[in-house]
Order: structure tokens, then C-alpha cells, then sequence
């Protein structure tokens, strides 16, 4: 019964690495297919923060998967360290936040592959189209893919808040997202404006940028006096990641192609 017992632990902990092993890899015919890794399961190459040059100290990679951490912010963040008076003739330099991009390349047509997972409570976002400018978010301009706890989380009380919606604008329905702790999927598609997004294998949510179906959705969501969205979004632009500052976030298999 011993020999079985640690017989047993063995093959499971073999199973759990070779499961580890197999994310942020690519099969041959995703390489045929023009699919490339923006993570590898190991490093943040590639990555920073948002109006940054590093990446921010909070998230780190477990399990092989990023995570940004809430441990060390639960109960509000750190007060900030103070600041020496701003002279108004130097030129306005952008202020890196907790949020992160891809900053190797824009991307204009493509389908993005990300796998998340939250803990109880958790909000995240992620983003494309994004760019960088002095004084702004990451949100600021670009359309967002709502990743939520939808049972726990604060902001679940309306349908285009939650997972897979375009937030604050476009509803996800069929709504398919997984509880807290279990991996979903989720698949963007964006073509000459049309986009599209496949939560769980399911598609979930179409629009087409630039046009007076945008234009009505803006209109009629908290976006509709911002800049960013009245005027655009880019035709272009990163891949980005939110740090909501609550709770536990991970992503995984975050991989590309151009179309």
C-alpha cells in the first residue's frame, strides 16, 4: 500500500508539470498557421508596463502563468512617495502604471488567443488598440475584454460588465464565462474593423469598429465624452493587460497571429 501510495504521487506530480509543460507552447500546425507565443511560461519578454520601461513588481509568473497580485493592496494602495514640484516648462513625460502591454509591436488585424483565471472577487481587463500618450490610461483609448468573477465581483450588476463583453458597451451573450478558479479562454478577432469575441468556444459578441454601430455604442456607455472614443479607437496599437487592484488575476497561452 506505501510503494502505491507514493507510486500515486509520483505520476500525479508528473502530470502536473508535463500539464505545465504543454501552455505557452504552439503545436505545429499553429505554427503553420502563423501563431506566435507573447509569452513563454517563463519571462516577461516583451512586456512592460503601460507608459513604462519595466515591469511592474506586482505581477510575477506562477505555475506558469502571469499573475498580478492584490496581497500587498487589498484595503487601498500604498500612499505614493513624495514627489519634487513639477517645473510647468519641462516637457510632460508619461507615467508608468501597474498596467501592462506587449511593447514589441502594433498590431492591426488579428486574432489573439489569451487563457485567464480570477480568484473570488477579481476584475481585470484585456485590451487592444492600445497607445501610449502623456497623462493617459490604458483605457483611455482602447476597447477593453471584460475579465471578471461574475458571481463575486463588485461590478456585476450590468450585462456589458461582464466576462467576455465589451465593456461597458456590448454584452457577452451567450454568458459562458467559468467560476473563480477555472480557466476560460478567450479568442478576439479583429478584421479590417469587424471584431469578434469566442469565450469558452462560444462566439459571444460582434461589432464593427468606425462605424454608426460604434459611434451608438459609445454614445450610450461611460465613454461617451472621452476623447479616445468619440475619436477612434487607432487603427492600430498594442496588446495590454489590466492590474485592477483588487484580486488575483492569471493569464496563460497568450498567443497571436496577423490576418
Amino acid at each position: 500500500m506505501k510503494n502505491f501510495f507514493v507510486t500515486s504521487l509520483i505520476l500525479l506530480a508528473s502530470l502536473s508539470i508535463d500539464a505545465v509543460a504543454q501552455n505557452n507552447t504552439l503545436t505545429a500546425q499553429e505554427r503553420s498557421d502563423g501563431w506566435v507565443l507573447l509569452f513563454n511560461g517563463t519571462n516577461f519578454d516583451g512586456w512592460r508596463a503601460f507608459n513604462g520601461t519595466e515591469m511592474p513588481s506586482i505581477w510575477s509568473i506562477e505555475d506558469g502563468a502571469m499573475k498580478v497580485a492584490s496581497g500587498v493592496r487589498q484595503g487601498g494602495r500604498p500612499a505614493p512617495e513624495p514627489q519634487a514640484p513639477r517645473d510647468p516648462n519641462a516637457p510632460r513625460v508619461p507615467r508608468p502604471t501597474t498596467d501592462i502591454i506587449y511593447g514589441t509591436k502594433m498590431f492591426r488585424n488579428f486574432e489573439l488567443s489569451i487563457d485567464w483565471k480570477v480568484s473570488e472577487g477579481a476584475n481585470s481587463g484585456i485590451f487592444y488598440y492600445v497607445v501610449e500618450a502623456p497623462g493617459q490610461q490604458i483605457y483611455s483609448a482602447a476597447p477593453e475584454i471584460q475579465v471578471l468573477d461574475n458571481w463575486n465581483a463588485g461590478d456585476n450588476k450590468l450585462t456589458n460588465h461582464l466576462a467576455g463583453s465589451l465593456y461597458d458597451m456590448l454584452p457577452a451573450l451567450p454568458q459562458n464565462a467559468k467560476p473563480a478558479g477555472e480557466w476560460n479562454t478567450i479568442v478576439v478577432r479583429v478584421k479590417d474593423g469587424h471584431v469578434t469575441h469566442t469565450q469558452n468556444g462560444v462566439k459571444v459578441c460582434e461589432y464593427t469598429l468606425w462605424t454608426p454601430q460604434w459611434n451608438e455604442l459609445v454614445a450610450n456607455s461611460k465613454f461617451k465624452d472621452w476623447a479616445g472614443f468619440k475619436n477612434g479607437p487607432a487603427k492600430e496599437g498594442y496588446i495590454g493587460l489590466q492590474d485592477h487592484n483588487d484580486f488575483n488575476v492569471w493569464f496563460r497561452n497568450i498567443k497571436i497571429r496577423e490576418l
